[in-house]
C-alpha cells in the first residue's frame, strides 16, 4: 500500500515509520507544522511543533530511507484544537484538545489529503490496534493506552488508518529505535497540552479571555465563599487553587461541583457530592450492533473504567454506572470498551454533555 506516516519528530511516529516500510510499505513522512510560531510550542518536553521537532522527523526519515515533507496545518490546527480549547472552557466545559487534533487535524484534514493525494492509508505512532474486523482495541501497554484519544474516530476513518505500535510496549519501541539507529530513540516523550508550552493553562485562557470576576458559592448554604478572576479557569472535581475565604464548617476540602458561565459563578461543595451515576454524551461515534450492551467505560484519558449499562438511541450514549464517579467534567469523552480476548473493543465514545 502506499501510506503517508504522520511524523511528529518524536520516537514513536519514527519507529512506526520504520515499521511500515519494512512491511513492504510505499512509505512518505510528513510532519505536520502546527504552530503559528514555531519556537512558541516546546519549553523541555512539554509541548511539539518547534522547528526542532520537524528536523528530528526529518532525520528519522533520512535513516528509515523515505520521502519526507512538511505541510503547514498551523491555521486548522488553531481554528479546529485551539480555538476550540478556548471556547469550551468559556462554556463551562473541559475539553480534550489531543482528542479533538485526532479527529480534526490527523484523521480528517490530514487524511482527506491524504486520500485526494492517492495515499492508501495514514500510519501514526499511536499506542493502540487495530483488529481484523476494523475495530479499534487498547494498546497492549496500558501505561501508554491512546485508544481513548482515538476513539473518535468513524470506521470509514479506521479503514485507512494503521497503528504498528500497538502490540509493543515503549521500552521496547524504545530499544527499537536504538537498534535502528534513530537518534530520537532516547528523546523525551511531550507532556501536558502542546500549545501550552509552559504548562500554564489558566494564564493561557486568562490571556485570551480575559479577567471576568465573580463569586465562588457553597453548594449547600448558597454563600459566597471565595472569588475568582474567570470561571473558566476551573473545573469540575478541582480541589487546589480555590482561594476561599471561608472554610467549611466541617473542616472538610470542597472541591468544584460546578461551573454556570451564565452567572460567572463557581460552585464548590463536599467530595460526596462529586459522586455521579448517570452520564450522557452527544456527537456518539459507535461501532456495534447492538444498541443496550454491557462494558466498561472511560471518563477521561488515563482515567478508570467503570463497569455500566450503556444505551445509544442514535443520537446519545447514556451510561448506567455500576458504582459513583467522582469528578465527571462535561467537554471530556466517554468511551465504551467490550472486553475480548484480543484486547479491549473501543464500542464507540461521545463527548460527555450532562452527569446526574
Amino acid at each position: 500500500m502506499r501510506v503517508l506516516a504522520a511524523m511528529s519528530g518524536g520516537v514513536d511516529s519514527a519507529v512506526a515509520a520504520a515499521r511500515a516500510a519494512e512491511a513492504g510499505h510505499d512509505v512518505t513522512g510528513v510532519h505536520l507544522a502546527l504552530a503559528r510560531n514555531p519556537q512558541t510550542y516546546r519549553s523541555g518536553a512539554r509541548g511539539c511543533c518547534t522547528l526542532e521537532d520537524a528536523r528530528d522527523a526529518r532525520r528519522a526519515a533520512d535513516v528509515i530511507g523515505i520521502p519526507f515533507y512538511v505541510w503547514d496545518m498551523a491555521e486548522q490546527f488553531h481554528e479546529s484544537v485551539v480555538d476550540d480549547f478556548v471556547a469550551e472552557y468559556a462554556a463551562g466545559r473541559t475539553p480534550n484538545p489531543c482528542l479533538r487534533c485526532n479527529e480534526k487535524i490527523k484523521f480528517e484534514a490530514v487524511l482527506d489529503r491524504a486520500v485526494a493525494l492517492g495515499f492508501d492509508a495514514v500510519v501514526t505512532g499511536h499506542h493502540a490496534r487495530l483488529g481484523a474486523d476494523g475495530l479499534l482495541r487498547r494498546s497492549v501497554d496500558y501505561g501508554k493506552d491512546q485508544s481513548y484519544v482515538l476513539a473518535v474516530l468513524t470506521a470509514a476513518q479506521l479503514s485507512r488508518a494503521m497503528f504498528p505500535l500497538g502490540d509493543s510496549t515503549k521500552a521496547l519501541v524504545r530499544a527499537e529505535a536504538a537498534s535502528r539507529g534513530l537518534a530520537v530513540a532516547d528523546k523525551p516523550d511531550s507532556h501536558d497540552i502542546c500549545f501550552i508550552a509552559d504548562g500554564d493553562t489558566r494564564k493561557f485562557l486568562a490571556d485570551r479571555l480575559g479577567s471576568q470576576p465573580g463569586d465562588i458559592v457553597e453548594a449547600t448554604t448558597g454563600a459566597v465563599v471565595g472569588q475568582h478572576a474567570g470561571a473558566y479557569a476551573y473545573t469540575v472535581g478541582q480541589r487546589r487553587g480555590l482561594d476561599l475565604r471561608i472554610s467549611a464548617p466541617d473542616r472538610n476540602p470542597r472541591y468544584v461541583l460546578s461551573i454556570t458561565p451564565s452567572t460567572n459563578t463557581v460552585t464548590v461543595g463536599p467530595a460526596s457530592a462529586l459522586e455521579v451515576s448517570t452520564v450522557v454524551g452527544t456527537r456518539p461515534i459507535w461501532h456495534s450492533s447492538d444498541f443496550s450492551v454491557e462494558c466498561s467505560v472511560q471518563l477521561r484519558a488515563h482515567g478508570s473504567v467503570f463497569p455500566a449499562s450503556v444505551a445509544f438511541d442514535g443520537s446519545s450514549l447514556v451510561a448506567s454506572l455500576a458504582s459513583p464517579a467522582r469528578g465527571v467534567a462535561t467537554g471530556q469523552a466517554m468511551v465504551c470498551y467490550q472486553p475480548s480476548p484480543d484486547g479491549d473493543i473501543v464500542l464507540g465514545s461521545a463527548t460527555i454533555s450532562e452527569t446526574s
